[in-house]
């Protein structure tokens, strides 16, 4: 029970690792002056917009910073041909043994499968009263 939690637990872990380590993204904030006004993950950020005097003497210093969060790019794909062929040979025999592991049994052989019991006209032990105890 322990050991199957545990089993698909670092699967799902090593699998959201490697979603992780591919998924790049920007993170977008609105400054108006030193204050933070918004944050976007995946949408830009909402500008400063309001009518007052004191935000549009402060539009001259808003800013906007954008950070950049990269994956990974270059994901390395080996082909069979690059491989040692020490790992060749593995690789070949592996795949051969598991592909004969799940080979069908022969079909079974019944020998009395088209046979018919005889028809029963007395029954012996109630006439000879012998039952097996």
């Amino acid at each position: 029970m322990i050991k199957t939690f545990i089993y698909k637990t670092f699967s799902a872990s090593m699998a959201l690792l490697v979603l992780f380590s591919t998924v790049s993204f920007t993170v977008e904030k609105h400054f108006c002056g030193d204050v933070l006004i918004d944050a976007a993950v995946f949408d830009t950020a909402e500008k400063c917009t309001s009518d007052s005097y004191e935000l549009k003497a402060a539009m001259d210093c808003c800013k906007d910073t954008i950070g950049v969060i990269k994956g990974q790019d270059e994901l390395s794909v080996k082909t069979f041909n690059d491989l040692d062929f020490d790992q060749q040979l593995f690789i070949a025999t592996y795949a051969h043994t598991y592909l004969n592991l799940f080979e069908g049994l022969p079909q079974l052989v019944i020998p009395h499968e088209n046979y018919s019991p005889p028809n029963l006209i007395f029954d012996i032990q109630i006439l000879d009263q012998v039952f097996i105890i």
